[in-house]
């Protein structure tokens, strides 16, 4: 069995997206023009990528050395929530084998966004020929923005209350999401995934400095929410749009922090927004929502914030 998972850096959707042109996709391209080679094929391969891949040339020549060597294959766009796991974390996978049956769940020339035994939802095939439509797990464009005064449904925060008062940079479409993704009862709550509470968090704790820099354009979620923007290398080093904040504030309500708060000075700005008590999540909590097993990287520190995989 060959497992493979390329530099995902030639097909990020936020990247230069130099597909076969970059040479960081030189072995991956190596591996395409050894396989029909081989004296003997592997009997399944498996690979994984970022969203963005099934759309590149890599992906046609993958498809078109597959075919060409006798594999069967099948294509997915699979995300942790999938699993009931609330963390929105789209990824590419194929999964390939010699042999002459087909797969139970193969369908052709279509990507499948669910697993095969669970009910399919109203979108859950994309025809490949069709392209996909780019949706960034990242902070939405910063045009349509939405007037922090009008006290529509604010899709972040008290996740409980529909009227939330509405103070990020966002788009209706991507309230709207998140409503939706509150709304699945088939997903757990993130409190299912926290750690226990301890001295040791203090050092999550978001500093004033980002907290004034970047109020507007956190993600902010609470235990009782099923939703975490996917989560990056860069978090903790970087603020914007590299994965959710926890506000571990249980009394504390979004909109009576953020209501007004930009006709306040700087020291009262802070003083508000330290009483929500963001912090980062853990280690630990991100490898709990990237569905790695408790028992795995318990030899590592916990000093630094890291983000398992891309």
């Amino acid at each position: 069995m060959i497992l493979m998972s390329p530099p995902c850096q030639p097909f990020t959707r936020i990247g230069l997206q130099g597909d076969v042109s970059d040479p960081r996709t030189n072995s991956f391209l190596y591996i395409l023009d050894i396989l029909p080679r081989l004296q003997r094929l592997p009997k399944y391969i498996l690979l994984e990528n970022v969203k963005g891949f099934e759309t590149s040339s890599a992906r046609d020549k993958l498809v078109e050395t597959l075919k060409k060597c006798g594999f069967k294959y099948q294509e997915f766009l699979l995300s942790p929530t999938c699993l009931g796991i609330p963390n929105s974390r789209l990824r590419y996978f194929l999964i390939a084998k010699l042999q002459s049956e087909l797969f139970s769940f193969q369908t052709p020339g279509q990507i499948l966004e669910n697993f095969p035994d669970q009910e399919p939802k109203a979108s859950v095939k994309h025809r490949v020929a069709a392209g996909l439509e780019k949706e960034s797990c990242f902070m939405a464009p910063k045009e349509e923005h939405i007037d922090p005064n009008s006290g529509s449904d604010g899709g972040s925060g008290q996740c409980s209350q529909k009227e939330a008062f509405v103070f990020k940079l966002e788009t209706a479409k991507e309230m709207e999401k998140k409503w939706n993704q509150d709304s699945n009862l088939s997903i757990q709550m993130l409190k299912d995934f926290l750690e226990e509470d301890g001295e040791e968090m203090s050092q999550y704790f978001l500093p004033p400095k980002a907290l004034l820099r970047y109020a507007f354009l956190l993600d902010i979620v609470t235990p009782s929410c099923r939703r975490s923007t996917c989560f990056t290398k860069g978090y903790s080093h970087y603020v914007e749009g590299t994965g959710s904040v926890l506000q571990t504030a249980e009394d504390v309500q979004l909109q009576s922090v953020f209501k007004s708060i930009e006709m306040l000075s700087e020291e009262e700005k802070l003083m508000k927004l330290s009483t929500l008590k963001l912090r980062y999540f853990t280690p630990r909590e991100v490898a709990n929502l990237h569905g790695f097993p408790p028992e795995f990287g318990q030899g590592s520190t916990k000093s630094e914030i890291i983000s398992p995989g891309r």
